[in-house]
């Protein structure tokens, strides 16, 4: 979980990510850290953080140059910069979303697609804005498949 500056903009935000992977990166050789295939996570606003990074690398907000995430995870976010290599990407959203409605989501994993970038796109059921783990809605076990689709990816 990374705590970020808010208020302030987006790129300042992702700023902050590409500096907490940096540094998670420098601790690499540390007992228990790996960065072998790290993947870049976040809901809402934090999708936006994860998808930016994924989108542009590290370097592009001021950390070193290290490799893209391996896969991105995106939860009920808008998001709609596409640059070329992007990581495969799993999406969530709650068909009654709101905020993010579906149609702003879908249209990013039509965008991805068209790049050939693979995407694995899950609209769940009565669910709004910001369902978390899901628990005891139709998204129940999104994050075990989210892990799942991570994982296969790893290699990367």
């Amino acid at each position: 979980v990374l705590k970020y500056r808010v208020g302030q903009g987006g790129i300042v935000a992702t700023q902050d990510l590409a500096a907490a992977i940096a540094f998670i990166f420098r601790q690499a050789d540390a007992p228990g850290v790996t960065t072998r295939g790290y993947s870049s996570r976040g809901s809402p606003a934090g999708a936006r953080l994860a998808a930016s990074i994924g989108s542009y690398g590290v370097a592009r907000f001021g950390g070193a140059d290290l490799p893209k995430p391996s896969a991105v995870v995106m939860a009920y976010t808008a998001y709609a910069d596409i640059s070329s290599g992007e990581p495969p990407t799993f999406v969530v959203v709650g068909d009654q979303d709101g905020i993010s409605p579906p149609f702003a989501m879908e249209r990013r994993v039509r965008a991805l697609r068209r790049t050939g970038t693979e995407v694995v796109y899950r609209q769940y059921e009565h669910v709004g804005h910001g369902f978390g783990l899901g628990v005891g809605t139709s998204a129940e076990g999104w994050i075990e498949e989210a892990i799942r689709f991570w994982r296969r990816h790893q290699s990367r």
